[in-house]
């Protein structure tokens, strides 16, 4: 499916943004909101399968100190997710032009989603996808990042980030899991952006996540029962849409479907 490259400049930074598939009028742009170590190009061939799947437009960016976008500069803050998504978030929207906005966020992209939808009255947003979502600090987040940096200090891990982040691999992975085990960040909760959000969301969560539980997609049906729907994919752990791409893309495009957003007769594209 046809993609184009390009960057945005957003509170002074450069972004590298990706466009995946054809903006239609009047349609739903899918916004695609990275892991704590993603970027444009660790989510695969997800983006492309994504619009294929859909028939909407997909748009991916790389966030500040990420894959192609410009390296970070200092130190992130307990409050880094709130500044993405209450800051740069509507500053790329409208960068990108995008009137209208599906967020589908993965792990601390779906925080930064949350936290937008609830915190900000937005129009432009019309649903949450969220794939392995935190609402808050669980000892299994903590030890899965612990877990991490060894792989990275023994230079497995930094082998293969290299290839997404080049030359600003270190300071990526420093600045990301430096805040993450930082003392002050166990308290970090986001529980108070839920009765914000007025529309509705999907959370997908593989049931052996290494970096949570079950509680935290469980409390978004608690607390917003009515807005909430889950999926729970065994043999999947924290990347339910590479890990088990298939049923993700099932179930996301179900969930539009019920939503409105999808044509209810349209045929599952033919397999390649």
């Amino acid at each position: 499916m046809s993609q184009s490259q390009n960057y945005l400049m957003v509170d002074g930074v450069r972004l590298e943004c990706r466009w995946y598939g054809r903006r239609k009028a009047d349609q739903p742009v899918l916004v695609l909101l990275h892991e704590g170590l993603g970027c444009i190009d660790m989510w695969r061939d997800f983006p492309d399968r994504l619009a294929e799947q859909t028939d909407l437009a997909v748009f991916v960016y790389s966030r500040h100190g990420y894959g192609r976008s410009d390296p970070f500069e200092r130190p992130l803050e307990v409050g880094f997710m709130h500044r993405e998504g209450l800051e740069i978030l509507p500053g790329v929207l409208d960068e990108a032009g995008i009137d209208q906005a599906i967020l589908v966020g993965h792990s601390d992209g779906a925080s930064i989603a949350l936290i937008y939808s609830g915190e900000r009255s937005d129009t432009r947003i019309r649903g949450l996808v969220l794939l392995a979502p935190h609402l808050f600090v669980e000892e299994e987040t903590l030890e899965g990042i612990r877990q991490a940096k060894q792989a990275f200090d023994t230079g497995r891990l930094a082998d293969r980030l290299q290839r997404y982040h080049g030359d600003h691999t270190e300071s990526t992975f420093r600045h990301w899991s430096g805040i993450w085990l930082d003392p002050r960040f166990t308290a970090w909760n986001i529980e108070s952006s839920l009765p914000g959000i007025k529309v509705p969301l999907l959370a997908i969560m593989g049931e052996d996540d290494q970096y949570g539980t079950l509680a935290q997609i469980n409390t978004l049906a608690e607390r917003l029962p009515e807005q909430t729907g889950l999926a729970v994919l065994k043999d999947c752990g924290h990347s339910p849409h590479l890990e088990q791409m298939e049923q993700t893309l099932e179930r996301i495009t179900d969930f539009l479907r019920l939503q409105g957003q999808v044509d209810q007769y349209r045929p599952d594209p033919e397999p390649a």
